[in-house]
Order: structure tokens, then sequence, then C-alpha cells
């Protein structure tokens, strides 16, 4: 079963390269504590994803939810990730920043396939 699903993952590489856009995926971490240096020196993590933004539609703001005017949907390939997506993050799309809100994971029998990203600027 899992080689079904890896290749359902290539699929989604494949299909959201093709019609989505490069998404930088920016992860800022404070450093270690360092007496000489009471700001700290912050370790910055990057990385490439392919992504979709999308808006939501009427009915996902009609549900309770924390969506608000303004929010976009990134989809974004797990496949060929070095880290899972996180809130709090950002993600850098055609020049624009957006903070992570909520990341939900399609991730059916163990094998990751595309996480879905709530974004706001």
């Amino acid at each position: 079963m899992s080689e079904f699903y890896d290749r359902m993952a290539a699929t989604a590489l494949r299909l959201i390269t093709q019609y989505g856009q490069a998404v930088t995926l920016r992860d800022v971490q404070p450093g270690e504590y360092d007496p000489d240096n009471p700001e700290g020196a912050e370790v910055i993590l990057e990385q490439i994803a392919q992504g979709i933004l999308l808006d939501f539609t009427g009915f996902e703001f009609q549900a309770d939810t924390l969506i608000v005017r303004g929010d976009k949907k990134l989809k974004i390939a797990a496949l060929g990730l070095d880290w899972k997506p996180k809130p709090m993050i950002t993600a850098e799309i055609q020049g624009n920043t957006w903070t992570v809100i909520n990341v939900k994971e399609v991730n059916p029998a163990g094998t990751p396939l595309i996480y879905e990203l709530q974004v706001r600027s």
C-alpha cells in the first residue's frame, strides 16, 4: 500500500510544480544564549517548496473557524521537503511574505502527500 501513496506523493509534486510556483518557507529560531551577545544569534532554516496559493471559499468562512478576511490557502507538495511546515513560520510567494497560521497534513496511511497551510499577510 505504501508504494501506491509514494506514487501519489510524486504525482502531487509533479502537478503542483507544473501548475503552481516556488515558495520559500522560512523558520527563524532563537539561537543559543551567548553572554557576549544578549540578543542572541538567530538560526534561519529555509527550504524551497512547490505550492499553489488559493482563496478560501465562502463555505469555509461560514464555519466557525479562525479564518479572517485576506487569509489564503497555500497547498504545498510534501515530497522532497526537509522539514514539515508549522505555524508561525513564513512563506514567501512572489515577493510577498505570509505568516503560517495553521497547518493541515494530508497523510493517508502514513505518507504525507500535501500540506494545506492557512497563511496571512
